[in-house]
């Protein structure tokens, strides 16, 4: 059975293997999504006519699915980062109590023969808030890369006051 400590070094391990897949990706992936290289190799593109994304969606995706809170980084939403951070540490801390109390029930459970009722139910209480908070973290991660996607797409959205009818206007570039 593993305990917080062995829990502990799991996700620290996970984290320094994803640290190592951004960078690498990063620098690896980086001209992939340069739109100045584009401009550079297709003398037919102007910025008059045709519309260049500042941000590329799946980039941000992807940023967002190796290291949560990365994609928002991308995007320039920096006080989405502590949001997107803050909820998978309660998450995952809220995870890992259950996992403990349920491990602790269960082994007081069998402890005392399977006779008592009140540790098997607070044993399965346990399991059952674990898997529970386990699906609370997929929607959480599932959110996240949502949000760097649509962020992404949102990012050339330019909403500014129309100083002839004082009133905000929103204005949005159509390639056609």
């Amino acid at each position: 059975m593993m305990n917080l400590k062995d829990y502990t070094t799991y996700f620290l391990k996970l984290a320094r293997a994803k640290i190592y897949l951004v960078i690498f990706l990063s620098l690896f992936l980086q001209s992939l999504y340069s739109q100045n290289e584009i401009k550079e190799t297709d003398p037919t593109l102007t910025t008059d006519s045709t519309f260049v994304m500042h941000k590329s969606p799946w980039g941000a995706v992807l940023r967002s699915a190796l290291l949560p809170g990365l994609g928002q980084i991308y995007n320039e939403s920096y006080w989405k980062v502590p949001v997107v951070l803050g909820a998978f540490y309660y998450l995952i801390d809220i995870w890992i109590r259950n996992n403990d109390e349920y491990k602790l029930y269960s082994d007081l459970y069998i402890a005392s023969g399977f006779s008592n009722v009140n540790y098997k139910k607070w044993r399965d209480f346990r399991h059952d808030q674990r898997d529970e908070f386990a699906i609370y973290i997929g929607l959480v991660y599932f959110l996240n890369l949502v949000d760097a996607y649509v962020d992404a797409q949102l990012f050339d959205f330019d909403v500014s006051e129309n100083k002839m009818i004082n009133t905000y206007q929103l204005n949005l570039r159509v390639k056609l």
